[in-house]
Parts: structure tokens; C-alpha cells; sequence
């Protein structure tokens, strides 16, 4: 056994809910006794996609000691669950850069004469996406008349797509919110987006929040953001979001200031209070 990436479950925050073990195609986690365990250590890829299904921040990537990965016996699995799990696997694969694994997966696939997933990429490959590209812009020139003004300034928004790199970014106040939030409560852009730049995510729905993690921790120590504010729902699959961040933190070299806001889901401020790492 070698030393490499494989996630780690905390029992004791565990609740047994069975959202990672559904949202791992791979197979490598199961309910057993009430608690999520890892059955199998060769089929975990250590990516950490299943970090997002979990509302209680119970999983958690380490480095250690560990049976190294066969992407084999996981396509095997994942295969019996449909073309569109395969698709979704070879995508998670590409988007970490595991082109060994990607190769093995293509070149298995091709031997059982199965359809390969169509790759839209290459057909995307020199145009770039419109909504990736940054910019900043002043709100106030966005105001209409009879309308509240939006209060952004940065574009894009979302995590997947944002930059740490982006100049707003630099020695900036940070928000990190939970999508719904801004739907929530209703003087979002006023008590909150003014004045900061903004990352937004769900950390229930959304995949590969390893990435998010990554870019997270980039953002504090290239950009040296002053200030982090963090506000999630009320409803427990949103705690993920401030796991993250605090997991971010814990890897960084800086600590600039945390505040967590809760919104309630009818749209009121449930709780508001820094919060030390």
C-alpha cells in the first residue's frame, strides 16, 4: 500500500442518512449499523464528490495509507447503474485531470463494445464559455428607475466558474452563499452583496466540492481576502457550505475574520455570529 488521497468518514457526526452512499456511483460507501462506511477502499477514488451529499460535514479527504484505486472494478459498477452514471463518471474523472483512469475507462469500454458517452467538449474547445469570462462593473450603473438597484459587481458568480485569480477578488470582503439564500431574503443584495465580492454555491447539489474547497483556500492566501462571511438556510443540507469553508481555512496560511449568517426559510435572520478556527 502507498500513501494517497481517500475520504474519511466521522462516525460520531455520521446520522446515517444515506445521501453519500446514494451519491457515490463508485459503490465505495454503504449504510451498515446506521452509520455511512467505506466498504472498500480500492473503489474510492479519494475526489471527494460525496463531501457535497453530506448535511452533517461528516466526510472529510485525507492522505494515508490506503488500497490503491482500481478504476476497473469501480466501472463495473458504475455500468450496471446506466449510460448516464457512466457519463457522469468519465466527466468527474476529466475535470480532475485523471487521465490514466479516463484511458482506462475509454479502453475498457471500447473492449465490451460499449457506446462511448458523447464528448461535447471538443466541439466547445476554442470558443470558451461566455458565462465563465470575468469582469467587474459598477452596480449604481445598472439602477433603473422604479427599480432597487443590484448591488453586484463582479461576474461570474458561481463557484464552478469563478477565478480565484479574478482581480475582485483581491483584498476584498468575501461572501460565500448558499444559493437559495438570495431568494430568501428579500434585502439580499443591500444587507448583503454590497460592497463584497461574491462566490456562490449548494453544497447539497452541486459536485466535485473539492474544487470548491481548492479555490476557496487559493482565494484567502492569493487574493488575502480581509474578511470572510458565510450565509447558509436554515435547513441542514446548508451547514456543508460552512464546513468547507472552515476546512478551507484550516489548510490556509491566513485567517482573516468569519462570520456566519443563518436565513430562516421564510426569510428571516436566524442567527448571525463570528466564528473562530
Amino acid at each position: 500500500m502507498a500513501k494517497r488521497k481517500i475520504i474519511r468518514i466521522i462516525q460520531e457526526r455520521c446520522d446515517g442518512c444515506g445521501l453519500c452512499a446514494r451519491g457515490c456511483p463508485e459503490g465505495a460507501l454503504q449504510i451498515i449499523d446506521g452509520k455511512a462506511r467505506l466498504i472498500s477502499e480500492n473503489l474510492c477514488d479519494g475526489l471527494g464528490a460525496c463531501i457535497g451529499d453530506c448535511p452533517r460535514g461528516a466526510i472529510i479527504t485525507e492522505e494515508r495509507e490506503a488500497e490503491p484505486y482500481d478504476e476497473i472494478k469501480t466501472l463495473k459498477n458504475i455500468i450496471k447503474q446506466g449510460p448516464n452514471t457512466v457519463k457522469a463518471h468519465l466527466k468527474h474523472l476529466k475535470d480532475h485531470g485523471q487521465e490514466k483512469y479516463y484511458k482506462q475507462a475509454v479502453k475498457y469500454l471500447k473492449e465490451k463494445k460499449m457506446d462511448l458517452p458523447e464528448d461535447k467538449k471538443k466541439s466547445e474547445q476554442g470558443c470558451g464559455c461566455p458565462g465563465a469570462a470575468a469582469f467587474s462593473f459598477k452596480s449604481e450603473e445598472r439602477a433603473s428607475a422604479g427599480y432597487s438597484p443590484s448591488c453586484l459587481s463582479q461576474w461570474p458568480v458561481q463557484g464552478h466558474l469563478i477565478s480565484p485569480q479574478a482581480p475582485y477578488f483581491k483584498k476584498a470582503d468575501l461572501l460565500i452563499a448558499a444559493d437559495c439564500c438570495a431568494f430568501s431574503y428579500g434585502n439580499f443584495h443591500q444587507d448583503f452583496i454590497r460592497g463584497k465580492a461574491v462566490f456562490i454555491g449548494c453544497p447539497k447539489l452541486d459536485r466535485e466540492l473539492d474544487i470548491y474547497m481548492d479555490k476557496i483556500s487559493a482565494i484567502i492566501n492569493e487574493a488575502e481576502v480581509k474578511s470572510i462571511e458565510v450565509v447558509t438556510m436554515e435547513v441542514p443540507c446548508c451547514s456543508g457550505l460552512l464546513f468547507l469553508v472552515k476546512e478551507a481555512l484550516s489548510r490556509s496560511k491566513r485567517r482573516p475574520p468569519l462570520k456566519h449568517t443563518v436565513i430562516g426559510i421564510r426569510g428571516e435572520i436566524k442567527s448571525s455570529c463570528a466564528i473562530k478556527i
